[in-house]
């Protein structure tokens, strides 16, 4: 146990009497309860072993006020292990800040393996002065909970483009990673991440902010944390982010990191516009930005599936990231990144869970006629019928974002039961599909970023695509087909377009990232919207 390093009193572990001789088990500790006065009135009778127990069990938020009740508990609470499981349990800290006396190595050198390990690139390998004399409760007065109201999901401002900002707690820095969909087309590789900002000890008693933006290094930057739910960047050194060449050397680099290609290797005209047109737009922010919190969905019994990011194909707008939600009887898919049609933060898609779909058999589906018949006669019928509120429950998530209740279950099982009488697989389906798989492929015309796709597909909906004009102009919903591969793949026909968006799931575990209810996720879909509108 940790809190056997305490056992003759309070101070260091490496001073340990006890330690030396005996060693530490639940021996030791049993003895050394048994030690203490049989019906002990109060803590300042309970055996200092003990004390570190429960003052470990506290908030670190309540430890500097129990520290002024007496000299015991002050000494108690200056000890390594209190504060150690403080930023652990309430942070997630990994690193150890004393392992260096264990393995013979240095805070310093740990850092450096740790960033080769994540970053892998030596221009963000910049040392930092030396943590063997810094204690963890340095660090989490001055560091962790000053900024604990900035971890979790963001949506940086940065017009129609928006983004996913994930901040978390990395070793003894906390670090704010932009997340990149794939370069496109390659929607199922895993996504990129770009480190913008980082906070650090730099002293015992003071805590630095460096930007991470640009190719010079971390640099002297700032965090202001304003109104609930907002906070901002600024870079105080914008000259690091500028390069020998000039803005060309600047827009090739950026160009072959955003897209993993030259300005030669895209030939479509409209394409390069968009490119050119997006660089110059984001550019100018230098990684001056505002923020706004998100959170990921919390989960039903009754969903469809494991509500969450993922990463879809955009036609000429190349990937991006979108949040899948459930809301009674409708599944909806927002918009995290955006482009200058259809902006970040709008709903791109809207399937209704009522309306489902049986596929025809395999040639019948090469006929983007047919199915452009199924499609638009419950369009028709969607139309014609008065539009009901969507009803969820309203009750807390448990630790892993699962809500109580069953909303919307009667429907889903129903959308089950008919797409069981659909078509099943021929001789010539693959072995290896589910069950309840049938097969699936694109009609003929239509168009698909993604040739690889699945070829068996678990279920089809009735849906609508959100589609627009540049600059968000005379935006429209118009009718598609939603089509559920399995639990981490969907795709959606645009029938009007007859263009095919594949979708798959962001995997990266997210931290400090889920509603604390239903209720306040919608409201932050609402809000996220009309950032946009």
């Amino acid at each position: 146990m940790a809190v056997c390093a305490r056992l003759c009193g309070v101070g260091q572990s490496r001073r340990c009497r006890r330690r030396q001789r005996n060693g530490c088990g639940p021996e030791i500790l049993s003895a050394v309860v048994n030690t203490g006065p049989p019906n002990p009135q109060s803590l300042l009778h309970l055996p200092p072993e003990l004390l570190v127990e429960i003052f470990s069990s506290l908030p670190g938020t309540e430890l500097p006020t129990l520290a002024l009740v007496c000299k015991k508990f002050r000494q108690i609470l200056n000890t390594e292990t209190v504060w150690r499981r403080r930023c652990t349990e309430e942070f997630g800290m990994r690193e150890d800040l004393r392992k260096m006396e264990v393995v013979g190595v240095s805070s310093r050198e740990l850092y450096a393996k740790c960033v080769n390990l994540r970053v892998k690139s030596g221009r963000f390998m910049k040392l930092l002065p030396d943590y063997e004399h810094m204690d963890y409760r340095d660090v989490y007065i001055h560091l962790l909970h000053p900024y604990r109201h900035i971890l979790g999901l963001w949506q940086p401002d940065i017009g129609p483009y928006g983004g996913l900002l994930n901040v978390e707690v990395d070793g003894l820095f906390i670090i704010g990673w932009m997340y990149l969909p794939p370069h496109d087309p390659r929607v199922e590789d895993p996504m990129r991440r770009r480190p913008l900002f980082r906070i650090h000890m730099w002293e015992s008693n003071r805590a630095v902010v460096e930007c991470m933006y640009g190719h010079k290094g971390p640099h002297k930057g700032d965090i202001q944390i304003g109104k609930k739910d907002e906070f901002s960047t600024k870079c105080n050194q914008t000259d690091h982010h500028r390069m020998p060449g000039g803005r060309q050397e600047e827009f090739r680099t950026w160009l072959e990191e955003e897209w993993g290609r030259t300005l030669e290797d895209i030939f479509h005209e409209h394409m390069q516009e968009l490119i050119l047109m997006k660089f110059i737009y984001t550019s100018q922010y230098d990684n001056c930005l505002t923020y706004r919190r998100i959170y990921l969905p919390p989960r039903l019994p009754s969903d469809l599936l494991q509500p969450g990011l993922f990463k879809g194909t955009y036609g000429s707008h190349g990937l991006e990231i979108v949040m899948l939600s459930f809301h009674g009887s409708r599944f909806r898919a927002t918009k995290l990144t955006g482009d200058p049609n259809v902006p970040a933060g709008q709903l791109t898609l809207d399937v209704d869970l009522n309306r489902p779909v049986r596929l025809p058999d395999l040639e019948h589906q090469r006929s983007v006629e047919e199915l452009s018949r199924l499609v638009l006669g419950m369009h028709e019928e969607a139309q014609q019928e008065p539009q009901s509120p969507d009803v969820a429950p309203q009750r807390a998530p448990n630790g892993d974002g699962a809500v109580a209740g069953d909303a919307g279950a009667e429907s889903l099982e129903a959308a089950m039961d008919a797409q069981s009488e659909s078509p099943r697989p021929g001789p010539s389906s693959s072995s290896s599909a589910p069950s309840d798989a049938q097969p699936f492929i694109l009609p003929l015309g239509v168009m698909a970023r993604n040739e690889v796709y699945p070829r068996t597909c678990k279920m089809c909906f009735y849906g609508t695509g959100l589609i627009a004009g540049h600059g968000f102009t005379s935006p429209e919903r118009t009718p598609g087909l939603f089509v559920l591969f399995d639990e981490d793949r969907f795709g959606f026909i645009w029938l009007e377009l007859k263009s095919f968006s594949l979708y798959s799931r962001l995997t990266d575990r997210l931290a400090h990232a889920y509603a604390p209810n239903m209720e306040r996720f919608e409201a932050m879909l609402r809000n996220m919207q009309s950032w946009t509108s």
